[in-house]
């Protein structure tokens, strides 16, 4: 047996033993510090050691088997998991977290304080009512505004929509059901957990009406009011209408303004996804992005994604204070005296979770030791050095850009073939560029074509970076046309 294997003897007290605690935590702490030291400055170090599912599976295996000490284990998860510290990860949109937050993330785990019940979290709720209400203001609402924070953009924008049915639709549908035909316009480009939490509340696919976009990816708002007296035409109750800030695929922003004054016009429910790119109003140079944010009756930006937070962690901002306690009201004795009262402090009225995590003191900790302002940089530095790759490509006629990026999101592909039928060769590119670990990106299909799809997330990632990025592509695409 090794010596950093815990001696299973007195097996249940071990398991609490502070002093086992601190001795194997302070090995972790450094192998993790080492760890970030490699792939910060290491370009060799390889983002992902890609291996095929099956393989994977029977390392694990083997390794539960084994007598492989805890110390082996966490250093053997971090060689077999993706680097989003390397500055050489494009890939998906995941934050790359700050450190501090990190450690409130240990706190919150081995605190364990379910926040549904104010007794079980007294610090999360007091700090979550902190970090939301100083979103609600960055966001601009002006009114007695409310929010909270809940696991994911699906879960925030699926509780959005459910608030925005308690509020349009014509009947109580808490207590009865709906027997209308209920509807929600969206852009074609939005995220698909906005048509699957349409589904989940029982719209059905014609209870989601796409709206199709314009040559920048955004609603094509001309044809709003087209597809809403359709709508209504075949006996819907259209009950939102939701806004981008900004698409997944594209980076996006959809005419947040145009889209207010339609939804206003017509007494439905403005919602933004501001999962992604809701954060910009943090920033002074890119705020102009959401103008109109300010208008939404509910806004979702996800902390997890360009805010330097671990995921999942997103908030759910309501304009109007009442709409965050309406959507859930029922009764729960064993956990409220009362469900109808206004409680912020008692998390689990207004949220789909009762055990939640604290993951309020994550942002916090972020606040307190940065302040807020490190949010407005790490979303100028990613804004940025987008717009910097997008003039990089456009540099190379190797390469086709897609369309020129508002935010930190890059669809480009290789052309240099005399082959009309261009997808399976970047298909290919993508795949063997992963394979290599050097380097991860993602993909995306645009009007039928495939691009290569770059997300930078990294606040280190630097043009060398880039450079070497277009460089390998372009070797890989030679070595496989030839």
């Amino acid at each position: 047996m090794q010596e950093n294997t815990i001696p299973k003897i007195d097996v249940l007290e071990k398991a609490y033993d502070p002093t086992d605690f601190r001795k194997i935590g302070h090995q972790v702490i450094d192998l993790l510090a080492d760890h970030l030291e490699k792939v910060q400055n290491d370009k060799e170090h390889l983002v992902l050691a890609y291996k095929d599912p099956e393989e994977e599976l029977t390392y694990w295996q083997d390794d539960f088997s084994s007598d492989s000490g805890i110390l082996d284990v966490f250093k053997n998860i971090l060689d077999h998991s993706i680097q989003v510290h390397h500055p050489r990860y494009i890939g998906h949109q995941v934050a790359v977290p700050a450190l501090i937050s990190s450690l409130a993330g240990m706190m919150s785990d081995m605190l364990s304080n379910g926040t549904g019940v104010y007794e079980m979290g007294m610090a999360s709720n007091a700090i979550e009512k902190i970090v939301t209400d100083l979103l609600a203001r960055k966001i601009g609402f002006d009114m007695p505004s409310s929010g909270f924070l809940t696991s994911g953009g699906t879960l925030a924008n699926l509780t959005a929509l459910l608030a925005a049915r308690r509020a349009i639709a014509p009947s109580s549908v808490w207590q009865n059901g709906h027997k209308e035909k209920l509807a929600v316009l969206v852009s074609e480009e939005a995220h698909y957990c906005i048509d699957r939490a349409a589904r989940i509340i029982g719209l059905g696919s014609d209870g989601i009406i796409k709206i199709p976009v314009d040559s920048n990816y955004k609603m094509n708002t001309r044809l709003l009011d087209h597809y809403y007296d359709k709508a209504i035409s075949e006996g819907f109750c259209v009950i939102a209408l939701v806004g981008c800030a900004c698409s997944t695929a594209t980076g996006s922003y959809d005419d947040l303004e145009t889209l207010a004054d339609f939804a206003n016009q017509h007494n439905i429910w403005f919602h933004i996804d501001g999962a992604h790119g809701g954060g910009v109003v943090f920033s002074k140079k890119y705020q102009h992005l959401a103008k109109g944010i300010e208008k939404a009756d509910s806004v979702v930006i996800d902390f997890h994604k360009m805010l330097m937070t671990p995921a999942l962690n997103t908030a759910l901002i309501f304009k109007k204070e009442e709409n965050a306690y309406q959507t859930f009201a029922q009764k729960a004795q064993y956990l409220w005296d009362s469900q109808h009262t206004r409680e912020w402090y008692n998390s689990g009225k207004r949220t789909f979770e009762c055990t939640k995590l604290m993951m309020s003191i994550k942002i916090y900790t972020i606040l307190k030791a940065y302040g807020e302002e490190v949010f407005g940089k790490n979303i100028d530095s990613l804004y940025d050095q987008a717009s910097v790759f997008a003039e990089m490509i456009k540099e190379r006629p190797s390469f086709e850009l897609a369309h020129a990026p508002e935010a930190n999101i890059i669809n480009f592909r290789y052309i240099k073939t005399d082959s009309k039928n261009i997808n399976p060769l970047n298909n290919a590119i993508r795949k063997q560029l992963v394979a290599s670990g050097k380097f991860y990106i993602v993909q995306t299909t645009i009007e039928e074509d495939r691009y290569l799809r770059t997300t930078i997330m990294n606040p280190l990632t630097q043009k060398e970076d880039l450079k070497a990025l277009l460089d390998e592509i372009e070797d890989i695409a030679l070595n496989l046309l030839n």
